[in-house]
């Protein structure tokens, strides 16, 4: 169920860099600048979601971030003609085998109770 929320935020990470373009730099539709930050918003909540539930938080990190970075370079070359050359899709391909790579040999974790000890003291 971790990596459901991961994923799920990772669609949101793939979603709210495109309101930058649709936003005009937060300078027009401002409906659209709403909707970027309610995104976020929800990008984040699902990955503290999925980190929470077990999911290292160098591979959630990473994980959230590949998703977003790929999703976002490929929605660009399909909605706004952004360069689709055989170097950026090599290096994206390189992106996605990570992902599927930290997915594949990151075995999810018990969460640990939550303990009301200063980090300080824990050591």
């Amino acid at each position: 169920m971790a990596w459901l929320f991961l994923f799920l935020a990772g669609l949101c990470e793939i979603v709210w860099p495109l309101g930058f373009k649709y936003t005009d730099g937060f300078t027009k539709r401002y409906w659209a600048v709403g909707g970027t930050f309610f995104v976020m918003l929800m990008s984040f909540w699902l990955m503290s979601i999925a980190v929470r539930k077990g999911i290292p938080v160098g591979t959630a990190y990473a994980v959230w971030t590949g998703l977003g970075a790929t999703g976002a370079v490929i929605l660009g070359m399909i909605l706004f003609n952004e360069p689709r050359d055989w170097l950026r899709l090599m290096f994206l391909t390189f992106i996605i085998v990570g992902v599927v790579g930290l997915k594949l040999f990151s075995p999810v974790e018990p969460p640990k109770p939550a303990t009301s000890q200063p980090i300080e003291a824990r050591t």
